[in-house]
C-alpha cells in the first residue's frame, strides 16, 4: 500500500474526467468542461492528475465518498481516490491481485469491492474497512480455467466485467475467454465467496464482455457479447441466467468487422444503449414493459472504436470515449431516447474511461 499522493490542480466542482492508458500517451486522470457547443481539456493537461494510471474504469462509494480504479497494467492495481476541494488525493495503491485488471464493482452495502482481471483470467474480492473504506488485504481471488474457439482472443480465461446482484447475494463475473458468465454465492456479512457456478454459457466464440443488471427490470440482465455483436437477454433467478433471446447490435446490412465495448441503460428504464466498435456506433434499443429489447437506431458515435460511453441525462448530453482515435465526443439524448450527433468533440491522448466527479 502506497502513501497519500496529492499532485492535482484546483478542480472545478463536479467536473467530467477522461481515465487515460499510458500506452496511448494518458497522463492520469484528465478534465474536461463541457459547455453548451464546446469540449474543452486542461491547456498541456496543467489540471490533470497522475495519481490515477491506467484508469480504465472506475467505481464511486457514496458511503465513504471515495472512488476505487483499476490500474489496468501486467502488475495490476486498485487505486483508492478521494476528489477534495483542494485536488485529487490518493489514499492508496493495492495489487488487484491479477494481471490487466479492466472492470470494478462494489457490492449493494459498499462493504466489498471486486475487482475482473483481464490478462490473468481472475476475479478478486476485498472486503471493505468499515471507517475508512480502503480494501483490507488479502482478497479472495479465484482463477479461471479454460478456453475458447477463438484461438487469437480465447486461448485462456479473461475475466471482463463483475456484478453483484439486487439481493447481493450472488457476484457475477464474465468471462470473454470461455464464453461463460460465473456465479459466486456471496456473503455480505463475512465479504466471502462460495464455489462458483457457470451461470450462462453463451455461444461458442461469442466474447462474453459486459452485463448490465437491469434497475427497473431486476430478474432480467442484458448481456454484450463482444467477439459476435450480439445482445443476448437473460432471465435471471437466485443465481441462475437463463437465455430469452439474442440480437445483433449491427444493422443488417453491415458486412465489416466489429466488436461490442459497452453497455448502458438510461434512468427511465425504457432504452438501452450498446456501442459498436468496427462500425463506430451507439445501437438504441427499446424497452417494452417485459423489459424485451427491440432495436430502434444506430448513431455514428463521432470517432474510432467508441470503448465507453456516459449518459448525463440531466444535461440531455452522452458522452463517448473512442480508444483508436484518443477521441470524446458528445452525443445529445433526443426526447425519445434517441441520440443525435454534434460537433462537440476534444482530443484525449489514451481515452478509456469518463465519469463525473
Amino acid at each position: 500500500m502506497t502513501s497519500p499522493d496529492n499532485r492535482s490542480a484546483t478542480p472545478d466542482p463536479r467536473s467530467l474526467w477522461i481515465g487515460t492508458y499510458d500506452g496511448g500517451g494518458g497522463a492520469g486522470l484528465c478534465p474536461l468542461q463541457l459547455n453548451a457547443n464546446s469540449l474543452a481539456a486542461g491547456l498541456a493537461y496543467d489540471g490533470a492528475y497522475d495519481g490515477a494510471r491506467n484508469a480504465a474504469f472506475g467505481v464511486y462509494s457514496s458511503r465513504f465518498d471515495l472512488h476505487y480504479f483499476v490500474d489496468e497494467q501486467d502488475d495490476g492495481a486498485i487505486g483508492v481516490h478521494r476528489r477534495t476541494e483542494s485536488g485529487w488525493l490518493r489514499l492508496a495503491r493495492i495489487g488487484s491481485g491479477g494481471a490487466a485488471p479492466c472492470h470494478v464493482a462494489l457490492d449493494q452495502t459498499q462493504s466489498c469491492v471486486a475487482v475482473a482481471n483481464y490478462a490473468s483470467g481472475s476475479v478478486s474480492v476485498f472486503r471493505l474497512d468499515r471507517t475508512s473504506g480502503l480494501p483490507v488485504e488479502p482478497p479472495i481471488i479465484y482463477v479461471n480455467a479454460g478456453s475458447g474457439p477463438n484461438v487469437e482472443r480465447q486461448q485462456s480465461p479473461h475475466a471482463h466485467w463483475v456484478g453483484f446482484s439486487h439481493d447481493n447475494h450472488w457476484l457475477y463475473a464474465t468471462d470473454l475467454g470461455t464464453d461463460a458468465v460465473l456465479a459466486f454465492p456471496f456473503d455480505e456479512d463475512s465479504g466471502t465467496l462460495g464455489t462458483p457456478v457457470t451461470a450462462f454459457g453463451a455461444a461458442a466464440g461469442s466474447g462474453p464482455r459486459h452485463m448490465l443488471l437491469h434497475g427497473r427490470h431486476r430478474n432480467v440482465a442484458y448481456l454484450a457479447c463482444e467477439l459476435d455483436s450480439t445482445l443476448v437477454v437473460l432471465d435471471v433467478n437466485d443465481g441462475a441466467l437463463r437465455r430469452r433471446a439474442a440480437l445483433s447490435t449491427l444493422p443488417a446490412a453491415w458486412q465489416g468487422a466489429n466488436i461490442l465495448a459497452h453497455i448502458g441503460a438510461n434512468a427511465a428504464g425504457d432504452r438501452l444503449y450498446v456501442s459498436n466498435r468496427g462500425h463506430d456506433s451507439i445501437a438504441v434499443f427499446a424497452l417494452d414493459d417485459d423489459g424485451d429489447p427491440h432495436l430502434i437506431q444506430h448513431v455514428a458515435s463521432g470517432g474510432a472504436s467508441p470503448r465507453v460511453f456516459l449518459l448525463l441525462e440531466d444535461m440531455r448530453r452522452t458522452v463517448v470515449v473512442h480508444e483508436r482515435d484518443h477521441r470524446v465526443t458528445i452525443l445529445d439524448i433526443l426526447s425519445d431516447g434517441t441520440l443525435a450527433p454534434t460537433d462537440i468533440a476534444a482530443h484525449v491522448p489514451g481515452a478509456a474511461f469518463a465519469f463525473v466527479s
